[in-house]
């Protein structure tokens, strides 16, 4: 039987650890206005946090997440977003379709435009809008210019090209002439031994 012997570290004597015991994490440093108001107090403290804290945008940062969750997008019946058109292009039968969705627009606004390789669609959006009721008058205006530029292929028939624009939908009718198909076969031959 082999001979074992025991070395007793004096401070390991001293204080012992025992298996069950589960140790205690450390400390946190104490925050400031962690449990003024206790668990149930519906508001936030993080504003107060960041306005003592260190970082000198904080406040400003807080101010401006506070007023775009209060004011969200378009509470005052208008948004700030710039505007384009959806538009849609399909090929079909040897012609080229493109819708574009244009909702209030008049003719006179919508300027379609052809370059080299490209279908451009153009023009300015103006909505007014005005409302009275007992105790207030609201008048609201907004402009804004929209410009779409698509893609054509090789062969579009510019003269044949037809525009029209009715309940806010645009649509251009496009011919596409048939590209000349110029394929030459190569022969494929055997490759010698070497």
């Amino acid at each position: 039987m082999a001979e074992v012997k025991v070395v007793t570290d004096k401070a390991v004597t001293e204080n012992p650890v025992r298996e069950n015991t589960v140790a205690k994490p450390a400390e946190t440093a104490a925050r400031p206005f962690e449990n003024v108001f206790g668990a149930g107090f519906p508001l936030s403290l993080e504003p107060i946090r960041n306005f003592f804290g260190t970082n000198p945008f904080a406040p400003m940062r807080e101010f401006s997440r506070e007023f775009e969750r209060m004011m969200g997008p378009g509470v005052f019946g208008t948004e700030m977003k710039a505007w384009a058109p959806v538009v849609d292009v399909q090929r079909s039968d040897g012609n080229l379709e493109v819708t574009a969705e244009l909702p209030g627009l008049k003719k006179e606004e919508v300027k379609v435009e052809m370059t080299a390789d490209a279908l451009i669609i153009h023009g300015e959006r103006k909505r007014e809008m005005k409302e009275e009721k007992e105790g207030y008058h609201r008048f609201e205006r907004s402009y804004g210019n929209f410009y779409r530029a698509i893609p054509l292929p090789e062969g579009i028939k510019r003269e044949a090209v037809k525009a029209e624009l009715g309940d806010g939908v645009l649509k251009i009718h496009m011919p596409v002439a048939e590209a000349a198909k110029n394929v030459y076969a190569v022969p494929v031959e055997h490759a010698a031994a070497k």
